[in-house]
Order: structure tokens, then C-alpha cells, then sequence
């Protein structure tokens, strides 16, 4: 290969590489909010392609300095739905502890919430 052309196969690996799906191109597919209860320094997390949830918080163990990172994987209704465009919209209740789940193409809504260590959403309904 001549020395010129060794940049241009690199901008084309590059460019091919954005274009099928690699890792740098799936930037920015997350969204994130937290739940609105003012009490509660829950994060709630969306496949914004998916619409699959999970939710992390704070935790100080009892007995330690240094706190964790709890985590709660996607549950019931909460794992990937069909293939659309989702978002995550709190209420502005101070005291509800999940999000709503909405399907910007359909219209639909769903209800998040931490129940037994996993996220669950209702059924989606408009």
C-alpha cells in the first residue's frame, strides 16, 4: 500500500466502522432520570431503542465509610419491548418513587418502580 493511502483506508475503517453499529457509533443510547421523590437518590436508566429499564442508587452499608453502588436489573415488563423510540418522563409528585416509560412513536405509557430488587413497569397503555 502506498504511504499516502494508509490514511485514507484509515478514515474509510473509520467511517465503515460509525455506519454498521460499533460501540462509538451506539453513544448516546442511554437516557437517564431520576425518580422525582425528594427523599429517594434513585436513578432510573433507559434504552432509549429498547425500552428496557434498570435503576441504581446510593447505599452506606451499616458498620462502613464508604458507600456502594446498589443496582437493580430490568424485571417484569421492564426488559426490552419492541424496537421504537423510548423516553423517560418523571411526574412531578415529590413523592413518587418511579418514571414513566413513553414510546415516542406509539404514544403508549408505562410506570416504572423498584419492587423486590428489580425494576418493574405496568403494562404499556395509552
Amino acid at each position: 500500500m502506498l504511504p499516502t493511502a494508509r490514511p485514507v483506508a484509515a478514515a474509510v475503517l473509520l467511517a465503515t466502522a460509525f455506519a454498521t453499529g460499533s460501540p462509538a457509533s451506539a453513544a448516546g443510547s442511554y437516557d437517564f432520570l431520576a425518580a422525582p421523590q425528594i427523599d429517594l437518590n434513585r436513578i432510573f436508566r433507559l434504552d432509549k431503542a429498547t425500552g428496557e429499564v434498570g435503576a441504581c442508587q446510593f447505599g452506606l452499608p451499616e458498620g462502613t465509610l464508604v458507600g456502594v453502588t446498589l443496582c437493580y436489573p430490568p424485571g417484569k415488563g421492564a426488559g426490552p419491548q419492541g424496537s421504537s423510540d423510548y423516553a423517560l418522563v418523571a411526574s412531578r409528585h415529590q413523592g413518587e418513587g418511579g418514571v414513566w416509560r413513553v414510546d415516542l412513536r406509539t404514544g403508549a405509557m408505562s410506570i416504572c418502580y423498584v419492587l423486590n430488587e428489580t425494576v418493574v413497569c405496568t403494562p404499556p397503555n395509552r
